[in-house]
């Protein structure tokens, strides 16, 4: 039951977030336009429920400086001051409310990932995309990105088993205390942790190995 009436929840919480939010919001963007100039949003496609693909929308954090070929530089010499401290706070995941505002998105969910990790989930991996993805879910509040692939994927899969009203609002306010206490944050993910898909070549290498 509760699976029918989430999305509405997630319609009037992120409207009146929006609404309340909307001072804050345009002190970022004009922030985010004189630190790094345009555009404010950073968008990227990412595979929602049932594996459709829609443009989530960010907060930029990062410049767009490239090396003397035209490509862009690594994450680590691109990313500010003023980007660090969005993604440290998670500021730059507020956007993502006019994602759950058009029913791309939830608030609490499995996160949205890359759209080229599709091929390499297992099937019970891709059971992540029966519910819509979240701002914030299970996985985020049980080590976010400290998580290795497997375990991340695994905890995704048991928000979708699991899913209640009670476990939303769990996640809820644990979420507010890992904000708060800015636990357990990559400000630049790439630094530690590999792509999906490179992480599932390289264990798929090492079987073959063996």
């Amino acid at each position: 039951m509760y699976r029918y009436i989430k999305r509405w929840f997630d319609f009037l919480s992120s409207l009146m977030a929006m609404l309340l939010l909307s001072p804050l919001l345009l002190v970022l963007m004009i922030l985010i336009r004189i630190k790094l100039g345009g555009p404010v949003f950073f968008t990227q496609e990412r595979p929602g429920m049932g594996g459709r693909v829609f443009k989530m929308v960010k907060f930029r954090s990062m410049t767009n400086e490239r090396d003397a070929k035209g490509e862009l530089l690594p994450d680590q010499l691109r990313i500010t001051t003023l980007g660090r401290f969005l993604r440290r706070t998670s500021l730059d995941e507020l956007p993502e409310l006019y994602n759950v505002l058009r029913g791309h998105m939830s608030v609490i969910g499995p996160r949205p990932l890359l759209v080229k990790y599709l091929p390499y989930y297992t099937e019970r991996e891709m059971k992540r995309h029966q519910v819509r993805p979240g701002i914030t879910g299970w996985a985020q509040v049980n080590g976010r990105n400290l998580l290795n692939w497997d375990k991340r994927l695994e905890m995704d899969v048991e928000y979708v088993e699991k899913l209640s009203f009670g476990l939303d609002i769990r996640i809820l306010f644990k979420t507010v205390g890992e904000v708060l206490g800015q636990h357990d944050v990559l400000e630049v993910s790439s630094e530690t942790v590999p792509d999906f898909d490179d992480y599932r070549k390289q264990n798929q290498s090492q079987e073959d190995a063996t």
